[in-house]
């Protein structure tokens, strides 16, 4: 018997997984802000109003007008009140007693006594007017009523019209009648709008003077830049430099502060005037606040200079058109005049033009130079263009030492008769051998002055670029003596120092230019040997005073304030040897640039006014034996006669042991006997390049047969 069999326990195979479940989780949306009160969203919305642009010219605009209104006001009421009273008088009075110009005061003290005494009279005058007004008009109405009867009777005999003797009065009449007409139709209006017109008439005269805050004022006229400068201006910007005592005297002069200020004249691209300070008020007070009264001046700092001239309590400012300083020169007379000379002893190398516009030119006779200032300023080119104009003198003998050594002086090759050009210890030692071979030839010059005291010698300029090199070189030579340095040791200072001494008394003169002066690149007994010093572009007003002395700079000269970069070229120069103002120490030179083309084409100008001339471009110690024969024929070079003190000078140049002490007795030693001896051609002693070169044959040819 079969059956379904029912298990009546649990399958023991376990039922399938249930599937996953996914859980979403719902994240609320974070609550709104709470709105911004009223209040503060008002205050935003007035701010953006405020602030606007459209807002604060509109402001402006409605400022600027109303107060033109108030202060044409004030001006028409000042004016009438000045014309009526005697306070115009008693205001320049007070002004003269307090600038203590006692003899002014008294001045305006009597003109303003005139002034009251003709207005006594016309106040008397007008207790009798009234009368004497009603008889004029009762006789003026009779004449006149008189004449028009007369006239109508003319009239009426004319026309034989008895009607026509009141033709013409009642002609007046009806005239007269017509005019009151009028008034009466035009006085109601004219009442509307007089006050209107008077508003109208006092904002003319706001607007004219620009009688308003300058604040409220259109942006181009809130920029003052370039306004002319007069004497109110000047007195304002003085009032307001921040020296009480000057603001207080200023005050209690009232309008007439200008009686401090002499006339202003035009002067070069600017203009100029002297001003006498007030009692309590020291020069360098307002010499210290240059920059604040440039810009109460509307000018920037490089455009005011203040010197000090020899009147006391007074400063002499010079106040630039703006924008003129930064306006180039012309060309230097040297680049237009190709017909050009000079003359070392009595002539001045033209410059530039000093901040007047006026030619500026220097003497350089007898005078050591030193010119210094930030480097890429203009050194070189000022120095080279003295170098070039002092070249077309052909008596002067030039030895340079370029330690820059980028080719600035290479057209003096064939000029001078040393040349040296390069940066390294090697250059700064033949400079210095250079610059101690000048020595040896200054002091055979004295010894030639002290048995000849009329003997005369040809210039000889001594020029070394970038003498900072050499102060700083940290060579020494065989007997540990150093090339560079200030002490007594130092070779080269001690040379520089030796020339500056006593090389002017024989025309040796020693020129030096550097850059960025200390008392390590440019010592101080250095610097201060030089006669013409001139200075560039400088950092710091300590520099200012190595570069210039101390007495220039408490004078007013500020190198230090000049704008690196913008006033390339631009000197303060202290020298006896260029004109400046009486009572200044230095003047401001705005130098001509010569290009290096330029310059090449004046030194070949320079060469052809000489008989050629042999470069050195070393300077050597070498003791070889010399041949002093064909070393004068080198010297002499290409010219066809050279002058015997010439060739003697050249000689010591190119080997200063050998020759450094030659005297003529020595060179006409030598060339004794060999055809070329010196002599006499228009009045002085030379030497003949051609029987220099038949000596040279023969002996040659006499030494080829004694060794065949």
């Amino acid at each position: 018997m079969s059956g379904n069999v029912v298990h009546l326990h649990k399958d023991p195979t376990p039922d399938p997984e249930p599937a996953p479940v996914t859980t979403l989780t719902v994240v609320p949306d974070p609550p709104a802000p709470p709105p911004l009160p009223l209040w503060v969203r008002s205050g935003r919305a007035i701010r953006r109003a405020v602030t606007d642009e459209r807002t604060k010219t509109t402001v402006r605009t409605v400022a600027r007008h109303s107060l033109y209104v108030v202060g044409g006001a004030r001006i028409v009421a000042r004016r009438a009140w000045d014309g009526r009273t005697a306070a115009r008088y008693e205001r320049y009075m007070r002004a003269a007693e307090a600038a203590g110009n006692m003899e002014a005061a008294a001045e305006w003290e009597e003109r303003g006594q005139r002034f009251r005494e003709a207005r006594h009279r016309r106040r008397m005058d007008l207790l009798h007017s009234p009368l004497d007004a009603a008889k004029g008009a009762a006789v003026g109405t009779g004449m006149g009523i008189g004449g028009l009867v007369l006239l109508g009777i003319a009239m009426a005999v004319a026309t034989k019209d008895p009607a026509d003797v009141v033709t013409p009065l009642m002609a007046v009449i009806k005239f007269i009648n017509l005019m009151i007409t009028i008034v009466r139709v035009v006085w109601g209006p004219a009442l509307t709008i007089g006050p209107f017109l008077a508003l109208l008439a006092l904002w003319s005269v706001g607007a004219h003077q620009k009688a308003a805050p300058q604040w409220a004022l259109p942006a181009n006229a809130r920029s003052s830049e370039g306004e002319p400068i007069t004497p109110s201006i000047v007195v304002k910007a003085l009032r307001d430099l921040g020296i009480p005592t000057l603001r207080k005297a200023i005050t209690e002069m009232g309008d007439a502060g200008a009686s401090m200020l002499s006339p202003i004249v035009i002067a070069g691209c600017g203009v100029e005037v002297d001003v006498t300070l007030p009692s309590g008020v020291s020069t360098n007070e307002v010499q210290s606040k240059r920059r604040k009264l440039a810009e109460n001046l509307s000018r920037h700092e490089h455009e005011v200079f203040i010197t000090i001239p020899q009147a006391a309590r007074t400063v002499r400012l010079w106040v630039a058109d703006s924008g003129a300083l930064d306006e180039l020169i012309g060309p230097s007379p040297l680049v237009t005049d190709e017909t050009m000379t000079a003359d070392y002893k009595k002539g001045r190398a033209p410059w530039g033009q000093d901040l007047r516009g006026d030619a500026a030119a220097l003497s350089l006779y007898q005078r050591h130079l030193l010119i210094t200032g930030l480097s890429n300023q203009g050194k070189t080119a000022s120095l080279r263009s003295l170098a070039l104009w002092a070249a077309l003198d052909k008596t002067v003998e030039f030895r340079i030492a370029d330690l820059k050594g980028l080719g600035d002086w290479g057209m003096f090759d064939g000029l001078a008769t040393v040349l040296i050009q390069g940066p390294t210890d090697e250059h700064v030692i033949e400079a210095t051998e250079m610059v101690e071979d000048a020595l040896a030839e200054m002091n055979r010059r004295i010894e030639v002055r002290q048995q000849d005291p009329t003997a005369q010698f040809a210039p000889l300029i001594v020029i070394v670029d970038e003498a900072q090199v050499a102060f700083m070189c940290p060579a020494v030579d065989e007997d540990k003596r150093p090339y560079g340095g200030a002490k007594a040791t130092s070779r080269y200072f001690m040379a520089v120092r030796k020339i500056h001494n006593q090389g002017r008394a024989v025309d040796l003169l020693m020129w030096e230019g550097t850059q960025d002066p200390t008392d390590q690149n440019l010592p101080k007994l250095v610097r201060e040997g030089a006669h013409t010093r001139a200075s560039l572009a400088l950092g710091t007003e300590s520099q200012a005073r190595m570069a210039l002395g101390d007495k220039a700079v408490n004078g007013g000269a500020a190198p230090h304030l000049l704008r690196p970069g913008l006033d390339k070229g631009t000197l303060v120069v202290a020298s006896d040897g260029i004109e400046i103002p009486a009572g200044q120490a230095s003047i401001t030179v705005r130098t001509h640039f010569i290009g290096d083309d330029d310059a090449r084409a004046i030194a070949d100008r320079a060469k052809a006014l000489r008989d050629g001339v042999t470069t050195l471009h070393a300077i050597g110690r070498e003791q070889e034996e010399r041949d002093p024969l064909a070393d004068i024929a080198a010297v002499v070079g290409d010219a066809a006669r050279v002058r015997t003190q010439e060739v003697i000078t050249r000689l010591a140049g190119l080997n200063p042991d050998a020759y450094g002490k030659w005297s003529f007795l020595d060179l006409k030693r030598v060339l004794e006997g060999t055809g070329a001896e010196p002599y006499k051609s228009d009045g002085v002693m030379v030497i003949s390049r051609d029987r220099l070169a038949r000596a040279l044959a023969n002996r040659d040819e006499m030494g080829s047969a004694s060794a065949s």
